[in-house]
Formats: C-alpha cells, structure tokens, sequence
C-alpha cells in the first residue's frame, strides 16, 4: 500500500485535527491486502491511528483511516447518535456502528449518507445533505455544507494546509510515524 497515498489522503487524520478519512486504493491479493494494512496499524497504532477496508469492488478497496478516540466522542454527540438510530443503528460501541456501516454499504453497493459521521462532518451537514438528497447546500468543499458556511471554509483551509505541509515533509524524507501526532 501506498505511503504516499495515505500521506496524500489522509494527512489531517495523521495531524490529530480530523477523526478519519478514506481513500481508495487497488490490491492484487487479499492476502497482501491485510498483510499491509496490519503493518500500518502497527505502525500508527501506537500513535492512535487505525486502518480498516470498509468495502470490497473487484480489486480495489475503500480503506478506512480513523482515529477511534475521535470516533467514539463524534458518535456521543447527541445529533450524530440521533442521526445513527434514525438510520437504524441499534449500537453502543464505535466497533459496531463500523460494523453497521460496513453492513449498510455492502448491502446497498453505494455510500451510505451517515459516512460523514464517521469522517468527523458536523452532524447538521450530514442531516443535511440527508434530508436535501444532497442538493441546496451553502457550499462545497470536503463535504457539502448546510451549517455553518464560515467555520466549514477555516475547517477545508485548515485540511488544505495541513496536507500541503505533510505532503511536503514526507516528500523530504520524514517518516509516517513521525508525522503521525499521538493524541
């Protein structure tokens, strides 16, 4: 798997500032496949940082990069939990409202609308783009907002950032590791 990829993907989850982030990539075995991904949980594991493919398409995977501390406190938010259960989630751990995503995509083939729970997305963004099929949004950026347009916009300039500097420092030679923040 790509360090460059996930560096490039996923750099505002490494930098502590985004609960998680996804990204697509392609495999040729499932073997290699999760030989990869236990060594990059064993590598980021330790700074708080966990990986898991969320969905399987032929050869390519959605893979699954998430601080579970960042979870757990997004998912106790009371419009989040609001949002899961009217979705139908009946869970009461971070591991088994990921199972029930995992479910819910595979079931449907598609991207279930509540991933923006589990990315770190205000929870009246996701209700929103929910309750208007994606459609009237204030703007557009990470994610389509219909909260907020003026924390949304630092928020998107914060990431932009944020993976500019990490793309630059990997590029010079730092590590995953290093760049990872323990929080």
């Amino acid at each position: 798997m790509s360090e460059e990829l996930i560096i490039s993907q996923c750099s505002p989850t490494l930098a502590g500032i985004k609960t998680g982030n996804m990204f697509l990539t392609e495999f040729h075995s499932k073997e290699q496949l999760t030989k990869d991904i236990r060594d990059m949980n064993h590598r980021l594991c330790k700074k708080g940082v966990r990986m898991i493919p969320i969905h399987f398409q032929a050869n390519k995977v959605l893979i699954y990069l998430y601080r579970p501390s960042s979870l757990k406190r997004d998912l106790e938010n009371t419009e989040a939990f609001q949002i899961l259960k009217d979705m139908g989630y009946s869970c009461t751990t971070p591991e088994q409202y990921l199972g029930k995503l995992i479910a819910n995509y595979d079931s449907c083939n598609e991207i279930p609308h509540e991933i923006g729970l589990f990315l770190g997305y205000p929870p009246e963004d996701v209700r929103g783009f929910i309750e208007n099929r994606a459609q009237n949004y204030k703007m557009v950026g990470t994610w389509k907002v219909y909260g907020n347009a003026t924390k949304a916009k630092q928020t998107f300039e914060k990431y932009k950032k944020c993976s500019k500097a990490y793309y630059q420092n990997w590029s010079k030679g730092q590590t995953i590791e290093r760049l990872t923040v323990a929080v």
